[in-house]
C-alpha cells in the first residue's frame, strides 16, 4: 500500500496582514501586506475597498519586487564628478537639507521664481503646491501638462468634470460603452471589473483607437481611427445625429446652456442686471435668467436678432464637412461605419432608456417623479489628449456625451465628488511673487478670460514653462515638458535651481531626451551649468539620478505616509466621497525620507509661512503631522474621515489626533455614501448639492449648466480681434481666432503642417502596457519578464510593402531624429500608424540593471523622435509642440517614415552608460521571508 506523503494546503501565507494603498499606478487600489517577521511576504487586493474590491493586477502583486529593487538609493548623495557621470558621495541627512536650504533660501530672499519646482506622477500635489505657494515661486505644476490635461481641462470647462479620477461610467445601468483612446495602464482594475460586469449582462462595447490591444481587444467593435482624427469622427457622429433629430432636447433645454442667447454683438452672454445668462421662456415668450422657478427654455427662439447657443450648434455641425462621408478617408473610418454607429448609439440611448422610481428636486425648485438616463457612457484618456487638437476634440466628445443626454444620468456617465463643480467653482492662476512671502495664490486654476492670465506687467510670461499665457491660455496643469528647455533657453527668463521629483526628465519624460541630456549638462562661457543647481528626489537610480547635484533619496510607497485627498485626486467612486492613506508598513532598511517629509524639514529650516507660526515655530513635524493637523480652512483638512474630537464627524469638523490610526483600522480608506435621492442628476439636484456643502466640497450650493458653448474661450477670440486691456502679441492672433472656437470644431495636428506628410506619411504612437505604469516598472523583476523589450508594431500593410520578417529591424526617422529598432507585425492596427510600449527602454546604467539588459539593448523610446518644439517656421520664434489652448504635450502627432535595416548590435541611438551611485543588480533575485 502506498501511502501519500504529508502535504500543507494551506501554508501560513503570513503572521500579520497590514492593509494600505497600492501605487504601482494610480488606481490607488486597496492592498493587504502580509508579513513576515516584520518583512513583506505577499501583497494581495483588499476585498473591502471601495475601488477594487479585492481585484489586484500584476502591477499590484509585483509591488514586493519594488521594495527589494536593486536599484533602491539608501543615502542623501552630493555630486562630486560631472553631471551624468553619477560620481556621488553619500551625505548626512543635516548636511543635505543644508545644502538645499543653502541654495533655496537666497531665492527666496531675493528672486524666488528663480526655483523652478516640478513633479512626477505622485498623488500629493495639494501638498507640494502647498509648499511651493508658501516658498513664493510661481514655478510650480506636476505632470498633467505631459499627460492627459486636454480631457481633464476640456471635461471641467464643458461639463464641470472630466474621465477616470473625476467620473466613471454608471456599470450598474449601462447597455453601450465606448471608450476613445484608452490603453491599459489608466483605472486598470476599475475598467476591467466595469466591462466585466457589463459584458454579462449583454451590453455592448466599442473601442475607437489605432491600436487593438487591452480593453479594445475585448470590444465588441473595434474602430482603427487615423491618429488625431477623433474629433473629426465624434463631430460626424454628432452631425448625423443632429440631422436625425437623435438628441435630448428635454436636457439640453433644462440642463446645458443651449437655450442661452448669444449677444449678436460681442458672442457673450446675453445677461441680466445680476449677470445671469438669459433665455427665453416658451410658455411667456419673456427673457428670464436661466435659473428661475417655472422657466421653461426655449432651444429655438430668437430675441431682437440673439440667438441661442443650439442655433449656433446646428448651424455649425449640420455643414456638410462634418458629414461621414467628408470625414471618411480622413479618419480612415468608413461613411457606413460612422452612420451605424451613430444610429446605434440614437437607438440605445432613446429606445432603451433607463427609468428610476426616484424622486427629486432640482435647483430651480422643480420636482420630478422619476430619474430618466439614456443607458450609453463613454470614457477617453491620452490617445485622443496627447494632440495639438486634443482640447477641442475632448471638448467635442463631452458634446457627444451631453447631446445625448448620458451624463449625470442613469446608465451614461456619473461624476465622482468632489466633481461636478463649474469652472468658477475653482480658483484662478496666481503668479506675483515677492521676495519672502508666499505666492499670492494657488498656482493653477481655471482662467475666465485674458484678465486671468500669468503675465508680468510689461506681458511677459510670468512662468518658466509660460503656462497661462497667450501660447496656451488655458494651461491648468502647467508645461513639464517646457521647462528644461525654457530654463536652458534663458526664455522668459533664467533660473537658478531645478528641484524635481520622481520626474524623469533625462529619459522617457522628455521629448527630445538626448537634447534635455545636453541641455542639463552645458555649461556657460565662464564653465558653469547653464541651469546652476539641480535637486531630485527618487527612491530608485533613475536615468535622471545622474544628472542632479543632490540627491534626496525617497522611500517606496509600503514605507511611507501619503493622503489621498479630497483636496487632490481622491479614491472616490460615484456613490460615495471616498479618501485614503497609505501608512509604513514596514520600517526602511536604508537612510531615506519620505519626500514629503523632506519638504517639511526644509520648510521648518526656512521659517515658510504656513509650516511655522509667527515665531518660527514648526507646525509639523513630518508629513504624518502635516496629514492630521493641517487645515486648508477650519474644519477641513487633508483628510474627510474620523474628523471631530472623537472621530465623530465627516468632511467638516475639529482635528483628530487619532485620525491617523483610525484609517490604519479601516483599512487605510474611509468612504461617505451620497444618498440614493442624490445619486444622479449631481450639478442640479440639490440633495446633492446640500449633501456635498455638509460634507466640505464647497460651502454653499452651486448648480450649474453644463457649458457646450464656450464664454471663456469667446473672451480670448475677442481680445485678438483687438477687444480689451489686454491684447495678445500680433504673431499670436489669427492662431487664437482660430482655436479658441467657443464650440468644438477639429483642425489638422500641427505637425501635418509642418513637415511633409508625403515624406512621413506613417503616425507613429507608444501605450502605456498593462503590466506597466511608471518608468520604475521596467525594473521589476516580476513585470520584466512580460515586458523586458518592445518591438515597434507595424500593420500587414507597411510590413508586407516592405518586405519585413520576423527578427527584422526598421530605420525609423522623423524630421526630428532617428531611431534603428527591432519590428513586430501586428495585424489589428490602423494601416497608417505603428507604434510601441512606452518606458520600456532603458539607458545603460540605470536603475541596477546590467549594461546588456534587453531593455537597454533592445528597448527603445520614441522620445528620440520627437521634439518638444515644433520644426522652425522661419519667423525666429519657438514654437511649442503642444497644444495650443492649454499647452499639453503633442506627443501623439509625430510622423514618421520606415525603412528596413541592417540588424545593429542593439538599438539605436545607443548612447555611453550612465554613471550610477547603486552598484549593479545581481543576475538573479532570491530571498527566503521567514520560514
Amino acid at each position: 500500500m502506498t501511502v501519500s506523503p504529508p502535504l500543507d494546503l494551506s501554508p501560513k501565507v503570513s503572521d500579520e496582514v497590514r492593509k494600505t494603498t497600492c501605487y504601482m499606478c494610480a488606481c490607488r487600489c486597496g492592498i493587504d501586506v502580509h508579513l513576515k517577521d516584520g518583512k513583506v511576504a505577499y501583497i494581495e487586493g483588499n476585498r473591502d475597498h471601495p475601488v477594487n474590491q479585492g481585484v489586484l493586477c500584476a502591477k499590484g502583486s509585483a509591488g514586493i519586487m519594488q521594495v527589494n529593487a536593486p536599484s533602491r538609493l539608501r543615502a542623501p548623495l552630493k555630486r562630486v564628478g560631472p553631471r551624468g557621470s553619477g560620481q556621488y558621495e553619500e551625505i548626512s541627512w543635516d548636511e543635505a537639507l543644508e545644502i538645499a536650504v543653502g541654495w533655496l533660501t537666497p531665492l527666496r530672499e531675493t528672486a524666488p521664481e528663480k526655483l523652478a519646482f516640478f513633479t512626477g506622477r505622485d498623488q500629493s500635489q495639494s501638498f507640494t503646491s502647498f509648499w511651493a505657494q508658501n516658498f513664493g515661486t510661481p514655478n510650480y505644476a506636476a505632470h498633467g501638462g505631459f499627460c492627459s490635461v486636454n480631457m481633464a481641462a476640456g471635461g471641467i470647462y464643458t461639463m464641470g468634470g472630466a474621465f477616470w479620477e473625476f467620473g466613471q461610467p454608471d456599470w450598474d445601468h449601462t447597455k453601450l460603452f465606448m471608450l476613445f483612446g484608452v490603453a491599459e495602464d489608466h483605472d486598470s482594475n476599475p475598467i476591467k471589473m466595469g466591462i466585466g460586469k457589463i459584458k454579462a449582462r449583454g451590453a455592448k462595447v466599442i473601442g475607437v483607437n489605432p491600436v487593438r490591444t487591452g480593453y479594445n481587444a475585448v470590444a465588441d467593435e473595434w474602430v482603427s481611427i487615423t491618429p488625431g482624427t477623433d474629433g473629426l469622427f465624434i463631430l460626424a457622429l454628432v452631425h448625423e445625429l443632429m440631422k436625425a433629430g437623435k438628441i435630448d432636447l428635454d436636457y439640453l433645454a433644462q440642463f446645458t446652456n443651449a437655450p442661452v442667447l448669444i449677444d449678436k454683438d460681442t458672442g457673450l452672454f446675453l445677461r441680466d442686471g445680476d449677470d445671469k445668462p438669459l433665455v427665453i421662456d416658451s410658455v411667456s415668450g419673456d427673457l428670464a435668467p436661466f435659473d428661475r422657478k417655472g422657466v421653461r427654455p426655449s432651444l429655438t427662439a430668437i430675441h431682437n436678432g440673439h440667438r441661442t447657443v443650439m442655433a449656433l450648434m446646428a448651424e455649425k455641425y449640420l455643414d456638410p464637412a462634418y458629414a461621414p462621408d467628408a470625414v471618411a478617408d480622413r479618419c480612415g473610418v468608413s461613411a457606413r461605419k460612422i452612420k451605424t454607429i451613430a444610429a446605434e448609439l440614437a437607438r440605445v440611448a432613446f429606445e432603451e432608456a433607463v427609468v428610476l422610481d426616484r424622486a427629486w428636486t432640482d435647483f430651480r425648485g422643480d420636482t420630478h417623479d422619476k430619474m430618466v438616463g439614456r443607458p450609453v457612457s463613454m470614457h477617453a484618456m491620452r490617445g485622443i489628449s496627447a494632440h495639438s487638437n486634443g482640447f477641442q476634440t475632448c471638448r467635442a466628445l463631452h458634446i457627444l456625451e451631453i447631446l445625448l443626454g448620458t451624463v449625470e444620468t442613469p446608465g451614461g456617465f456619473r461624476f465622482k465628488p468632489p466633481y461636478p463643480k463649474p469652472v468658477e467653482a475653482h480658483p484662478t492662476p496666481h503668479c506675483h511673487s515677492k521676495p519672502n512671502c508666499p505666492l499670492d495664490g494657488p498656482h493653477l486654476g481655471f482662467v475666465r478670460g485674458p484678465e486671468d492670465l500669468a503675465l508680468k506687467e510689461d506681458g511677459t510670461p510670468a512662468r518658466i514653462d509660460k503656462a497661462f499665457t497667450w501660447e496656451n491660455p488655458m494651461s491648468a496643469h502647467g508645461l513639464m515638458h517646457m521647462v528644461i528647455s525654457n530654463a536652458h533657453a534663458g526664455d522668459p527668463y533664467k533660473i537658478d535651481t531645478l528641484f524635481l521629483y520622481m520626474a524623469n526628465m533625462s529619459w522617457n519624460s522628455s521629448m527630445n531626451s538626448g537634447g534635455v541630456m545636453e541641455m542639463l549638462t552645458d555649461t556657460d562661457e565662464n564653465g558653469d551649468y547653464v541651469i546652476p543647481h539641480i535637486i531630485y528626489s527618487d527612491a530608485y537610480s533613475s536615468e535622471m539620478v545622474a544628472y542632479a547635484d543632490l540627491i534626496l533619496p525617497d522611500t517606496t510607497y509600503l514605507e511611507r505616509h501619503d493622503c489621498i485627498s479630497l483636496l487632490d485626486r481622491p479614491i472616490c467612486e460615484a456613490d460615495g466621497a471616498a479618501d485614503a492613506i497609505r501608512w509604513p508598513v514596514i520600517e526602511p532598511d536604508r537612510d531615506v525620507r519620505g519626500f514629503q517629509t523632506v519638504l517639511v524639514q526644509l520648510a521648518n529650516k526656512m521659517g515658510l509661512p504656513g509650516f511655522t507660526d509667527d515665531n518660527g515655530a514648526a507646525k509639523y513635524e513630518d508629513y504624518a503631522d502635516y496629514i492630521v493637523n493641517h487645515e486648508r480652512k477650519p474644519g477641513i483638512g487633508p483628510l474627510a474621515g474620523f474628523r471631530g474630537h472623537e472621530g465623530e464627524d465627516v468632511g467638516r469638523g475639529a482635528v483628530n489626533q487619532s485620525q491617523m490610526d483610525l484609517y490604519i483600522e479601516n483599512g487605510g480608506f474611509f468612504v461617505h455614501h451620497v444618498p440614493k435621492e442624490a445619486s444622479y442628476y449631481k450639478p442640479w439636484n440639490m440633495a446633492y448639492q446640500d449633501w456635498a456643502v455638509d460634507l466640505g466640497l464647497f460651502d454653499a450650493p452651486q448648480p450649474y449648466l453644463f457649458q457646450l458653448y464656450s464664454e471663456p474661450m469667446r473672451k480670448f477670440q475677442r481680445a485678438a480681434e483687438g477687444y480689451g486691456d489686454r491684447q495678445p502679441p500680433d504673431h499670436l492672433r489669427e492662431q487664437i481666432k482660430k482655436v479658441m472656437d467657443p464650440l468644438p470644431f477639429w483642425y489638422p495636428p500641427f505637425e501635418d503642417a509642418c513637415v511633409d506628410t508625403d515624406e512621413y506619411p506613417i503616425h507613429a504612437l507608444t501605450q502605456r502596457p498593462m503590466a506597466m505604469y511608471h518608468s520604475w516598472g521596467t525594473q521589476n523583476a516580476w513585470l520584466r519578464q512580460l515586458h523586458g523589450e518592445n518591438p515597434l508594431f507595424i500593420p500587414a500593410e507597411l510590413w508586407q510593402e516592405h518586405g519585413f520578417q520576423d527578427g527584422d529591424w526598421a530605420r525609423v526617422t522623423s524630421a526630428h531624429g532617428s531611431i534603428t529598432v527591432p519590428v513586430a507585425l501586428q495585424a489589428a492596427l490602423n494601416s497608417r500608424t505603428v507604434w510601441t510600449w512606452n518606458a520600456i527602454g532603458k539607458r545603460k546604467g540605470a536603475w541596477a540593471l546590467a549594461e546588456d539588459a534587453p531593455e537597454a539593448t533592445k528597448g527603445f523610446l520614441l522620445n528620440h523622435l520627437i521634439h518638444e518644439l515644433l520644426p522652425p517656421k522661419g519667423d525666429g520664434l519657438r514654437w511649442s509642440n503642444s497644444d495650443p489652448i492649454t499647452g499639453q504635450a503633442a506627443w501623439f502627432d509625430l510622423r514618421v517614415k520606415i525603412e528596413k535595416a541592417t540588424p545593429p548590435l542593439e538599438a539605436q541611438p545607443a548612447f555611453d552608460p550612465i554613471g550610477s551611485p547603486v552598484p549593479k543588480g545581481p543576475g538573479s533575485l532570491a530571498w527566503k521571508v521567514s520560514k
